[in-house]
C-alpha cells in the first residue's frame, strides 16, 4: 500500500485501541466472573472503579448481564467490539478480508455468550479471535506502516488500561518499552517530549499512574 490517508491512519489506530480494550476488559471480567456471581454483593463496584467506568448498574446481576452485552451502554464490552468492527469494515481493503473475519467471529461469539447461561467459554472464544486477528495481521498485511499503526494503538491502550489498574512497575515498564518503538515506526506525527516523559515516569522511584494515563493519551 502507498500513502496512508489521515482518515485511514486514524481508523487503524483506533482499531488497535478498541481491540485491545475489549481484550483487556474481557480478560478482567472473565477472571472476576465467579467472584462477582458468588462473592460479595458489591464486588462489581470495585471492578467499575478499577477500569474507570461509571457504575450505572443496580446490582451485581445487572452488571454481569449488561456490562458485557448491552449495546446501549457506551462503555460495555460489546459496544467497544462494535467500534472495532466499524473501523475494520471500512479498512477492509487495507487489512484484508481474513483480518476482518476474525473481528466478525468475535462479535458472533459475543452474541452467543449473551444467550448463554454460562458465557465464559464463548467469552474466551472472543479473545481467542482477537488474538487470531493480531496473528493474521502480522502474517497477511504487507504494509509495515499499517501493522505499526495498529500495534501503536494496541500498545497505547494497554498502557492506558494498565496504568488505570495500577499494575506493577515492572509490568508497566515492559509495556512502555514495547510501545515506544511502535510509535516511532508508525509514520504518524507524535509528541517526542511526551514519549521521553513516559520513559522518565516509569524510571521514577514512585509511579505516578495518573500522569502516565494523561501523557499516553496525548502522544498523538
Amino acid at each position: 500500500m502507498g500513502i496512508i490517508s489521515v482518515e485511514q491512519a486514524d481508523r487503524l489506530y483506533w482499531l488497535g485501541r478498541y481491540t485491545e480494550r475489549v481484550y483487556t476488559t474481557l480478560k478482567m471480567f472473565s477472571e472476576s466472573f465467579d467472584s462477582m456471581i458468588d462473592g460479595i454483593a458489591d464486588s462489581y463496584v470495585d471492578f467499575c472503579k478499577s477500569i474507570d467506568i461509571p457504575n450505572i448498574y443496580k446490582d451485581k446481576a445487572d452488571f454481569v448481564s449488561r456490562y458485557p452485552f448491552d449495546k446501549t451502554i457506551p462503555d460495555s464490552i460489546i459496544s467497544n467490539l462494535i467500534r472495532a468492527y466499524d473501523n475494520a469494515i471500512v479498512l477492509r481493503e487495507s487489512i484484508g478480508s481474513e483480518c476482518l473475519a476474525y473481528i466478525q467471529l468475535a462479535i458472533y461469539e459475543m452474541n452467543k455468550a449473551a444467550d448463554s447461561k454460562s458465557p465464559l467459554i464463548e467469552l474466551q472464544k472472543v479473545n481467542d479471535n482477537l488474538l487470531a486477528f493480531y496473528g493474521i495481521a502480522d502474517d497477511q498485511i504487507d504494509s509495515e506502516n499499517i501493522r505499526n499503526i495498529i500495534k501503536a494503538g494496541k500498545r497505547i491502550e494497554r498502557i492506558d488500561m494498565y496504568a488505570r489498574l495500577g499494575v506493577s512497575k515492572k509490568e508497566l515498564t515492559r509495556e512502555v518499552n514495547r510501545m515506544i518503538p511502535r510509535v516511532e515506526r508508525s509514520g504518524l506525527e507524535y509528541d517526542k517530549e511526551k514519549l521521553s516523559g513516559l520513559r522518565e515516569l516509569i524510571e521514577a522511584e514512585t509511579i505516578d499512574y495518573y500522569k502516565i494515563v494523561s501523557e499516553v493519551e496525548t502522544i498523538f
